[in-house]
């Protein structure tokens, strides 16, 4: 038995039956004179192979994704050709699915579920289209010069959950695509400020201006905004700005750069029209730190006055709305939130944590630096820290919403304070809040996926994590426990495939900060999983030098010789960190995690249960 990652196509004629009925022979013959003509050179072409012929269908094979989509396309054009040159009820028209997965091949035939969304992606496309899975999307999308559209979160048929699928809506070479959507005048994408400092770390300041810009012309109704998540792909990235316009499927671009030196901020700002790369406004702003906030809303106006938008009253009022109009505090809470996502290990949670209350120290009421002490106390408890009580942190995310009950921040930590204790039914009411109030934010969904994982609810946890993935790119923890999902859903071959795109991230985050534990740690247990056993244990070695008393990364590091069959070390490490304080929800995490499946058999592991009261 051989498995690998490749990309299946399945294809079949639309209303093949009803052509039959009508001429059997001359249909059949048609048949056959586009596989010679068309299909099978096209394949050639691609580098595919037909795996096999279905009747009026076929399956087959392409090692890279981008061929695969680039025959589909081709073979679809030279199809309708022909077509107009028969009469209309002798045309022959093809809906094609295609997916990219992890695949058994046995006697050059393939099998597995990766087959089968192939199949039923064909089965719901439009006759004459093309529908491609999220993984084929991903890898295809910023590659070819074509238009996709979103056709939404799919049931196919004889499959859990829902598939994301995308249509493939026509070529775009020799003009760039321009996003159409109803009731917008303009569309932009913000690309992220260029970090000109000279200080790595200042990054945390750029990130937070340019998502402060995306939020502020998000507000306007007459403008098409594309989403932080899109827009930070492209972060570092130095590209044709005509062609990354072309991409997005937007019109302009707002490039930039920052630069922070004592009390003193410098941003340049340019507006490219993305069709002729020509700068449409720039500016450059040198001012006192202080004047942060005005001059972010005198660039969002400016813009506005540049593309001759629409404001309405309502909007002009909100475009200048803040959570604090103190610019010390908004600094010191973009460092707590960078620390927080920099790493789960005590350190960096309790850094975040001394970066929240000092924004609150200057600012009381700043709701989201309220949000943030919650959510890192949530953690610090969940990891053993007993100096914090449950009751604090109810306090601290409740402190949150009674000042701004309108902040989908302070509602995913509401909903997190209620994971943590346990109260996984009232948690789930506030991440579908805060979800609904701002439908991209990555915390609400990461920590909806874990409370969902906790409940045994596998395939909404893991379609929770896919989501948080997609709206923090650089996150390696949401795809590593979706991966767990899979896992416990018994499918393989899925939770190999989130676990090597985990594994991606987490390298990048390696490479970037050699002496992060937090990534090594977690890293350990993917390359366990992925069979890459020296590699886990010299990362497990690395982690456990660099921060030998962190709870989270003796637990992952437990998990990772869990998976190579290294019981004793993986008990040991268990031992050293559960006891009877430990927190209901870390034990029923440790319940369902797939990846200490064998030791669910083991004395001492049963022992570790007694400890915990379970």
């Amino acid at each position: 038995m051989e498995r690998r990652l490749t990309t299946i196509l399945s294809a079949d004629v639309a209303g093949y039956s009803r052509l039959m009925e009508r001429d059997e022979a001359g249909t059949l013959a048609e048949l056959m004179e586009r596989h010679s003509v068309i299909i099978d050179p096209l394949i050639a072409q691609g580098g595919g192979r037909v795996v096999k012929t279905l009747g009026d269908g076929f399956l087959a094979e392409f090692g890279s994704p981008v061929n695969a989509v680039t025959f589909a396309v081709n073979m679809q054009q030279a199809s309708e050709a022909r077509n107009a040159n028969l009469p209309e009820d002798r045309r022959m028209s093809f809906r094609i699915g295609i997916n990219l997965s992890d695949v058994i091949v046995e006697q050059n035939d393939v099998f597995g579920d990766g087959v089968n969304v192939a199949s039923r992606l064909q089965a719901i496309a439009e006759t004459g289209s093309i529908f491609i899975s999220e993984t084929v999307y991903q890898q295809v999308q910023r590659q070819l010069p074509l238009a996709f559209e979103d056709a939404g979160m799919r049931q196919l048929k004889d499959t859990s959950g829902l598939t994301q699928a995308w249509r493939v809506t026509g070529s775009t070479q020799g003009q760039p695509r321009r996003r159409v959507s109803n009731g917008h005048q303009a569309s932009i994408a913000v690309l992220p400020f260029v970090n000109m400092s000279g200080d790595p770390e200042q990054d945390y300041f750029s990130d937070g201006i340019t998502e402060d810009i995306i939020t502020d012309l998000s507000k306007i109704s007459a403008l098409f905004v594309v989403s932080r998540n899109t827009a930070f792909t492209y972060k570092g990235a130095s590209e044709d700005l005509g062609r990354v316009a072309s991409r997005l499927g937007v019109q302009y671009l707002l490039d930039g750069s920052v630069r922070k030196v004592n009390d003193r901020v410098r941003i340049t700002a340019k507006l490219i029209d993305g069709r002729t790369n020509g700068h449409v406004w720039a500016e450059r702003y040198d001012r006192k730190f202080e004047d942060i906030f005005k001059l972010q809303d005198d660039i969002s106006h400016a813009i506005v006055d540049a593309l001759r938008l629409r404001m309405l009253p309502k909007e002009r009022e909100t475009i200048s709305q803040r959570q604090t109009y103190n610019s010390e505090a908004y600094r010191f809470y973009l460092m707590g939130r960078s620390f927080f996502h920099r790493g789960h290990t005590r350190r960096f949670l309790r850094l975040a944590k001394q970066m929240f209350q000092r924004a609150l120290d200057i600012e009381p009421d700043y709701a989201a630096a309220h949000a943030g002490i919650a959510d890192c106390n949530s953690h610090l408890l969940d990891a053993g820290d007993t100096a914090i009580t449950t009751k604090e942190i109810f306090e601290q995310s409740e402190r949150a919403l009674a000042i701004d009950a309108t902040l989908a921040e302070a509602h995913a930590s509401k909903g997190l304070a209620l994971y943590t204790a346990g109260r996984y039914e009232e948690a789930e009411a506030s991440f579908d809040q805060a979800i609904a109030l701002k439908p991209d934010l990555f915390e609400a969904y990461f920590f909806y996926g874990r409370n969902c994982f906790n409940r045994g609810q596998y395939r909404k946890a893991a379609d929770l994590f896919g989501k948080a993935a997609e709206f923090k790119n650089d996150d390696f923890r949401s795809l590593g426990l979706q991966a767990m999902c899979f896992q416990s859903l018994g499918k393989p071959e899925e939770a190999r495939r989130a676990a090597k795109a985990a594994l991606v991230r987490t390298e990048a985050a390696v490479a970037d900060r050699p002496d992060d534990a937090d990534a090594l740690a977690f890293g350990a247990g993917l390359l366990a999983v992925l069979g890459e056993n020296d590699r886990t244990r010299d990362w497990a070695e690395r982690a456990s030098i660099i921060e030998p008393d962190d709870f989270y990364m003796h637990y992952n590091i437990a998990c990772a010789y869990a998976i190579l069959g290294e019981t004793e070390l993986a008990l040991d490490r268990l031992e050293r960190i559960m006891g009877p304080s430990t927190l209901r929800s870390l034990q029923e995490f440790m319940l369902h995690d797939s990846d200490l499946d064998v030791l669910r058999d083991n004395p001492r592991f049963h022992d570790i249960l007694k400890t915990l009261g379970d």
